[in-house]
């Protein structure tokens, strides 16, 4: 038996799924439901409910590595997985595998060894896409191959629709919304999942090596709070309640304290019916923490272990970005928000500086603003727009005005300002965390001025929340809170935007 060089091409022309006109898909397609008939009317289940695989191809890989080219072995395996390339000539055709993790196997057919029917249906039935199981001895080809020589074969999953061209990129709208389609073709995809996977489970392992509790709190709330976000609103049919979904876990985690779970976290999702962009996304999963005894610094010091260790994790000490690199071991700075605008813009900014003038330091540098903004949230506005973008490597900006935080405490030493900072890195928030404020009085006066901001108009502003405030009153110890958006930490560990760390983000319809 002569064997065949082992270039893989198509076994059919297989353009980019989104690039086919209607005509020649529907062709396509139309093609292969007739072979998914035909396998069946061979006896051949084109969806079988199992069919007996013994190894994973990266198994195969593995333990039989050492194979010198030319050799074979009596190891008789069965493996599967799906077809990426196909190269069916004469008397023996080659197949390769691919299995979840991008792993990738050789295995040849020969008439010979399956038979010429056998053969026959490979060659008229198999496409790319398609999910296959060999049978068959392990070898390593003349050309040193590691491959699996079939004695048998079987379909384990008829593709109907065409795959991607394997050496082309998918564009980036198909790639998010057809995310399937993109994890198949290429391996960065797969990459960033199991990088989302391992920084969730450091950040997780870290909070529970701090003696950290882990608890789950309600997505459907009769009250919206947390944060200034607008929330999504729905409606509960068995209370006849109107209600929202979350846009923060901060208040009952607070609750679990008030009751004596003096570590608490919570990883979960949070939605907030905001703008779509690079950073932004109406679903996202947050890392919310409160620490009894613990204030801004402690938190802190928190944020920074959860990052450095992932860091670790991950095999890096920095971070190349186009605005430089992040050295994340490096010393985190603390940023005052008021010094800190003042020296970017040239002239002093305090908290007593009119709006005016804040105006008009906006207009000067085409800054939107809301005229019925005030003096603290076009503070913040400024330092957002003018401060942040420039802060690359990892800053704590801290001492806000209160407007910024509603549930942080009055700064211990500094009036008019808030114990809370905002993590940015790379010119990007990634966490916040403040000294928690636990009077019930300071904190029902904060929130009746937001619920008045509410029923004035403003969607962001939190409602009153009377059990919450209940809760207060029976007595909080003295705490701190943290927030880590897990997105944009991901984010920051893959250079992408936050459509391509989240594996499946909302979309606009088609």
């Amino acid at each position: 038996m002569t064997e065949q060089p082992e270039t893989t091409v198509p076994a059919q022309p297989a353009s980019t799924d989104p690039e086919l006109s209607a005509h020649e898909l529907n062709d396509q397609m139309a093609v292969r439901a007739a072979k998914r008939q035909a396998a069946a009317d061979a006896g051949m289940a084109p969806y079988p409910v199992g069919v007996g695989r013994t190894d994973t191809l990266a198994h195969v890989r593995e333990q039989f590595a050492h194979l010198e080219a030319g050799e074979e072995t009596e190891h008789r395996v069965t493996v599967a997985g799906r077809v990426v390339h196909v190269r069916n000539t004469g008397k023996l055709c080659f197949g390769t595998l691919q299995e979840g993790d991008g792993t990738r196997l050789q295995v040849m057919l020969s008439k010979a060894n399956v038979g010429e029917d056998s053969l026959a249906q490979w060659k008229a039935l198999v496409d790319l896409g398609d999910f296959v199981a060999v049978t068959g001895n392990v070898i390593s080809s003349r050309r040193g191959e590691l491959s699996v020589m079939a004695g048998s074969w079987t379909m384990a999953s008829k593709a109907l629709r065409p795959l991607p061209t394997m050496h082309k990129e998918l564009n980036e709208e198909t790639r998010v919304r057809q995310r399937y389609l993109d994890l198949i073709v290429r391996q960065e995809a797969r990459d960033v999942v199991l990088t989302r996977s391992l920084i969730t489970r450091t950040v997780r392992r870290v909070m529970e090596e701090q003696g950290y509790v882990e608890i789950e709190t309600p997505m459907l709330q009769l009250v919206h709070g947390g944060a200034a976000a607008r929330p999504f609103e729905t409606h509960l049919n068995a209370f006849d309640q109107d209600m929202t979904m979350r846009i923060a876990t901060e208040l009952f985690l607070k609750r679990a304290v008030v009751g004596g779970i003096d570590r608490v976290f919570e990883i979960g999702r949070v939605f907030r019916n905001e703008g779509v962009d690079s950073s932004h996304s109406p679903e996202f999963t947050t890392l919310e923490a409160y620490e009894a005894y613990a204030d801004q610094f402690i938190m802190a010091d928190r944020i920074r272990e959860i990052i450095q260790e992932c860091a670790r994790q991950l095999g890096v000490e920095g971070i190349d970005t186009p605005q430089g690199r992040i050295e994340l071991f490096g010393e985190w700075q603390w940023v005052s928000v008021y010094p800190g605008l003042s020296e970017a813009v040239g002239q002093e900014i305090t908290p007593e500086t009119p709006a005016e003038r804040l105006r008009a330091l906006a207009a000067e540098r085409e800054i939107p603003v809301n005229p019925a903004w005030d003096e603290q949230k076009l503070v913040m506005e400024l330092f957002e727009e003018i401060v942040e973008p420039t802060l690359i490597q990892p800053t704590f900006v801290y001492d806000y005005p209160p407007a910024a935080q509603p549930l942080a405490r009055p700064h211990r030493e500094k009036p008019g300002l808030i114990e809370a900072w905002d993590l940015i890195i790379g010119g990007m928030e990634r966490g916040t965390a403040f000294s928690e404020l636990i009077d019930p009085v300071v904190q029902r006066e904060r929130l009746t001025e937001q619920s008045l901001l509410s029923a004035a108009g403003d969607d962001e502003a939190m409602q009153l929340d009377e059990d919450f405030l209940r809760a207060l009153e029976h007595g909080a110890p003295p705490m701190g809170g943290l927030g880590l958006g897990l997105d944009r930490l991901i984010m920051l560990f893959t250079n992408l935007g936050i459509r391509e760390t989240i594996l499946f983000p909302l979309m606009k319809p088609e």
